[in-house]
């Protein structure tokens, strides 16, 4: 017989599960934010190239990303149904997919300063971002791997080993990054190049230190053993549901990462600005994203047991606490913009107040799509916990590509708002498939599944 929580029950269990992911998220952006803050105290230019060098990254880990956030709620049902065995196949081949993702993908990576060139992008700033995408390529691979054992965890409901090695990494980088990229005790000064090579050291430690945990505390799982030998009928179900939420996952960060292209047209200083405001409104999203994770875990289970009346009152409460932090994130973002991005810059900044004036304008529209941006990331959460992936997909491919792109450049460019008119066309694009998401998970998943059930 299905068990049927309280709704304080289920707030208690979303945040039981959820807070650590919340904390992995946020400190796994924080070392991306560490680096943003130590280039651009090195210089504007290298911060610029990091943002142009780390979109090309993000882009392609957030593709590849999508067979790891497959494992997430396939274990999590084979988890609820009692079948151990498929845990662990379904775990290995998302290792697999990633591996070969990350290969595939490398030349890109390597050979990435021509793209940016062709790509309208300053030719110095080209070279420079070129530089750190030849080293920071092959963070693919360690990065990816990382997202697989972090989804496998997760789905079992071990979030705390994965909240204190994100949590550990953070210093690791930014002592490493000190190193590197200013030349201190006696290294080289490499600067943007340094903050590759940090990364690469620290994501490497991280999946060590997440393998070695899964090894020797879930040796029932055996997930090491034999782990070059095929399953090809689990790695077929991880890559059916894995690759509609690569493509969703691109169709997103493409969004964002067309803005970025379209900020480096208007200029360094605008496009570090964006840089700045895109990593303070990432803090934030970054507590959707641990709750969205949760979302998919506590779905999954459900689903794995057939208990829908768990799985509708689960997505009430995780719904209800996304959308209240992002009111508070409105008012955080109107009343302090100013503090937040002064972090990201030396008080002797040439361009600071350039950098400054631009940054404050961008938070502001960012608060219009905080309630949007949350709303669709947990309805995918929920929508991928019971296993429906592909409409999504074309939800957000149509939301975002449709009319977010086209709607930055017409606002930005032809209405000339310059970079407020490109974060208000981001807006636009996910408040439709927040809207059109929120729909299939209440109006179409839930629905059929009430059918399926039904005696």
């Amino acid at each position: 017989m299905a068990t049927h929580l309280t709704y304080r029950a289920h707030l208690r269990a979303c945040l039981r599960l959820g807070f650590p992911l919340v904390m992995s998220h946020v400190a796994q952006l924080s070392i991306r934010l560490s680096d943003a803050i130590m280039l651009g105290w090195y210089s504007v230019e290298a911060l610029a190239a990091e943002v142009l060098g780390g979109t090309l990254f993000y882009v392609l880990f957030i593709i590849g990303s999508g067979f790891a956030w497959a494992v997430m709620p396939m274990v999590a049902e084979a988890q609820a149904s009692g079948d151990e065995t498929r845990v662990r196949r379904l775990a290995r081949m998302g290792g697999w997919l990633s591996v070969l993702f990350a290969c595939l993908v490398l030349p890109l990576m390597l050979f990435a300063a021509p793209i940016f060139r062709l790509l309208g992008q300053d030719p110095l700033l080209s070279d420079l971002a070129g530089d750190y995408t030849s080293v920071v390529g092959f963070v693919l691979l360690p990065a990816l791997l990382v997202m697989v054992l972090k989804s496998y965890l997760s789905a079992l409901e071990r979030t705390q080993v994965v909240m204190w090695v994100t949590l550990a990494a953070l210093p690791l980088n930014v002592l490493i990054n000190y190193v590197l990229i200013f030349g201190q005790w006696g290294a080289p000064e490499l600067g943007v190049r340094g903050a590759a090579i940090a990364s690469l050291i620290v994501t490497t430690a991280s999946f060590l230190a997440l393998a070695i945990y899964a090894a020797r505390v879930l040796p029932e799982h055996a997930l090491f053993q034999r782990v070059w030998r095929p399953d090809w009928e689990a790695f077929g179900a991880v890559f059916r549901l894995g690759w509609p939420i690569g493509i969703t996952n691109l169709a997103e960060v493409g969004l964002f990462a067309s803005s970025t292209m379209m900020m480096g047209w208007l200029g360094t200083v605008p496009l570090a600005a964006h840089g700045i405001a895109l990593q303070i409104s990432a803090i934030t999203f970054m507590v959707h994203m641990g709750l969205s994770n949760a979302a998919t875990v506590r779905a999954g289970q459900a689903y794995g047991t057939r208990n829908l009346t768990s799985l509708r009152d689960g997505a009430k409460v995780i719904l209800t606490l996304s959308t209240l932090f992002a009111l508070l994130t409105v008012v955080l973002f109107l009343a302090m913009p100013e503090p937040m991005i002064s972090v990201f810059m030396h008080p002797e900044e040439k361009d600071r107040v350039s950098v400054m004036a631009v940054g404050v304008a961008l938070l502001a529209a960012a608060a219009l799509f905080q309630l949007a941006d949350a709303i669709q990331v947990m309805a995918l959460g929920l929508l991928r916990g019971v296993q429906d992936t592909k409409a999504p997909m074309i939800i957000a491919g149509l939301s975002y590509w449709a009319v977010g792109v086209p709607a930055s450049y017409w606002l930005g460019f032809r209405l000339g708002l310059d970079g407020v008119g490109v974060w208000l066309g981001l807006a636009l694009g996910l408040a439709l498939a927040a809207v059109f998401l929120l729909w299939r998970f209440w109006g179409f998943s839930l629905r059929r599944l009430d059918e399926t059930v039904a005696p």
